[in-house]
């Protein structure tokens, strides 16, 4: 079998279409893959480690406000969508995927042209605008979270309802020890986080937070973000039961041994904490496209899930009341797991591997 994979710009995208490709080669022994994607974002560096193929393509997304990038952009969306056509036409694929990103735009637009079948995936609540303008074309489209199907109401083929396969690996992975953090084993943890590169408006507030946890019976990660590390360690002093780390390393492991975490609602962090139920408590960044991390987390928190704290709203008091409510109260923690549970769909990457096959038979 040959597949052609495209999905670019961020982990939330670039993570489940390794999952996926992971799942093709154990069902595919024989199995040929080409990654196509940006020549300037994190899949240029991180496909090629893993020795995949991969072809890359000029593109970028829409800005809005600069008119003349803006028009520069048309041009290079048709002079992918060229390449990709002569790609295809070499590469002869038995499908293409379109995992997210606005690189995946050309890719899937050329293939459907070709007449060789087509997958796209989305992770988040809402859809992002390729997605959206590509439906009419693929043959095939899975979404992470079931109120995400009506979106899609001119889609060509069937929409299904996938979870997101970032969450799988979580599972798969070893309980990181709170020891080698400095953390004390028999006492409940909270892990906060900001995504990878941390916040710095979520910093400033959290600090009055930090200072006052002094007095509770419980341990508290803080995950500044690389960049922002120094000078937040640098300016405060916190108690004895917060850590401040800049990065966690495969931080999946450590959440195996968390009791609640506060953090952003992207897409992949949701997933794990689907596959993992682990209670938690949403800051949604407000400045996402379509304000899609607000959306993913209120699906969680109408599921009775997690809770929600709109950045806006962040105060101290705010913040340690809702971590109160859940660690103190066994019976609101165990609540938010079973309704978890209900949501979590850890079979996501075979799921997509029978339909996808189903389709080529087609």
């Amino acid at each position: 079998m040959k597949i052609i994979v495209s999905a670019g710009g961020t982990g939330g995208h670039i993570y489940p279409a390794l999952a996926i490709i992971n799942k093709f080669k154990e069902h595919e022994p024989n199995l040929e893959v080409l990654y196509i994607g940006t020549h300037n974002r994190m899949e240029k560096d991180l496909i090629p480690k893993r020795n995949i193929p991969y072809e890359e393509i000029e593109i970028y997304g829409f800005s809005k406000s600069n008119l003349l990038l803006d028009f520069k952009n048309i041009f290079l969306i048709k002079k992918a969508y060229k390449k990709c056509l002569k790609i295809m036409e070499e590469f002869k694929p038995d499908i293409v995927l379109g995992i997210g990103g606005y690189v995946t735009y050309p890719v899937i637009k050329a293939a459907s042209k070709l007449g060789i079948k087509t997958f796209i995936h989305e992770q988040n609540s809402i859809p992002g605008k390729s997605n959206l303008a590509l439906q009419s074309k693929v043959d095939l489209i899975g979404v992470s979270f079931k109120e995400t199907i009506s979106s899609f109401k001119k889609a060509k083929g069937e929409v299904f309802y996938s979870g997101n396969p970032c969450g799988e690996n979580a599972l798969s992975l070893s309980p990181m020890p709170k020891e080698s953090l400095g953390l004390t084993q028999n006492k409940k943890l909270v892990v906060i986080a900001s995504g990878s590169l941390g916040s710095a408006s979520v910093n400033e507030k959290m600090v009055s937070y930090l200072e006052s946890v002094g007095k509770e019976d419980y341990e508290v990660l803080y995950i500044t973000g690389k960049s922002l590390y120094d000078e937040f360690v640098n300016n405060h002093k916190f108690p004895n039961n917060v850590k401040v780390v800049a990065y966690v390393d495969n931080l999946p492991s450590l959440l195996k041994n968390t009791d609640l975490i506060v953090t952003r609602a992207g897409a992949s962090t949701m997933s794990e904490i689907l596959s993992l139920n682990l209670p938690a408590i949403f800051i949604p960044s407000p400045y996402v496209a379509n304000n899609h991390q607000y959306h993913n987390a209120m699906s969680i928190k109408n599921a009775g899930g997690g809770e929600v704290i709109e950045e806006k709203d962040l105060t101290s008091i705010t913040l340690s009341n809702k971590i109160n409510e859940v660690l103190y109260n066994e019976g609101i923690s165990k609540k938010m797991k079973e309704n978890l549970k209900t949501l979590s769909m850890n079979n996501s990457s075979e799921l997509i591997y029978e339909k996808i096959k189903d389709l080529i038979k087609c």
